[in-house]
């Protein structure tokens, strides 16, 4: 099974605030760096440290994107499908607070320049049976969901960022919802009991299997047969920027080796740990070595 992550690439510039910003208030940040990010980068690189084979489609600025295909390619993702543009590449504005929480501002640039031309000339490289990686980050997503499903790719999706529209999306095509309680609230369009959503989604999408990651709480699982639950390890938070995604990645490469949910559940809880234990995005994302060696 190929893994094809189609999605966004972003510079990421991570500022270290004491509080979030206020409405009308001007603050000195404490700290600024600028990372490789995007949650399709993200979960590539996650993906390709966990040991899975990924190549990467997207697209960046032709000025300013050269970074985000080094890192891409440093840690073993192929990138052949990323296309140069001339336009910015897509950045994020992210704010941490002192206690490791974040908000994030988004920029799209070039990761909205996806078109339908790309799309078809990169799942032609594709064969039913291989996965595909979905976001909310690009344009052009549901040509790209309906198009892959139509191909009899297996889709993963992360409905992040949620937005009206994506309500819209061939959702029915999806295989595996990875979310959290605030993706699955939205998709469920209600808010219920968070012990309630993974059940909720399986309602509305009968054929899909649903991961709901839960934070400190660790994460729920749930298929038409079974629901499993997994205790998140305990470790302390610098920097949640990353985490969801190097869950997803993790999560994915062992569903595609062939682990069963179990396992890949708990190697994804730890490389999960051990992200948010670290600054950055990209950065903060363990090896599959690193993972299996470190105890909490």
């Amino acid at each position: 099974m190929k893994i094809l992550c189609f999605g966004s690439l972003n510079l990421d510039r991570v500022y270290q605030v004491p509080h979030f910003i206020r409405p009308g208030e001007t603050m000195a940040a404490e700290e600024l760096n600028t990372f490789c990010g995007g949650k399709g980068l993200n979960q590539s690189i996650a993906l390709a440290r966990a040991g899975a084979e990924v190549y990467h489609a997207g697209a960046v600025g032709q000025a300013d994107g050269g970074m985000l295909v080094d890192a891409l390619e440093a840690s073993g993702v192929d990138c052949t499908l990323v296309r140069r543009l001339p336009c910015p590449t897509g950045h994020a504005i992210i704010q941490v607070n002192t206690e490791g929480q974040n908000c994030i501002l988004l920029f799209g640039g070039a990761n909205q320049e996806i078109t339908r031309a790309q799309i078809d000339e990169t799942l032609a490289r594709f064969s039913p049976g291989d996965m595909l990686v979905l976001q909310n980050e690009i344009s052009q997503l549901d040509y790209l969901m309906e198009a892959a499903g139509k191909k009899g790719m297996v889709i993963a999706f992360n409905p992040s960022p949620m937005t009206p529209e994506l309500l819209k999306m061939p959702l029915s095509r999806v295989s595996w919802f990875l979310l959290n309680e605030v993706e699955a609230r939205d998709l469920c369009g209600e808010e219920v009991p968070e012990e309630e959503y993974p059940e909720r989604i399986l309602q509305k999408y009968p054929d899909s299997r649903v991961v709901l990651t839960l934070g400190s709480r660790g994460c729920v699982y749930q298929d038409s047969r079974e629901r499993l639950a997994v205790a998140a390890k305990k470790v302390k938070a610098v920097d949640t920027t990353a985490a969801g995604d190097t869950f997803t990645g993790f999560f994915l490469a062992g569903i595609a080796a062939g682990e069963p949910v179990a396992q890949a559940l708990e190697e994804a809880t730890a490389a999960a740990a051990i992200s948010v234990s670290r600054k950055g995005a990209s950065p903060s994302i363990p090896t599959r070595e690193e993972m299996l060696h470190t105890r909490f």
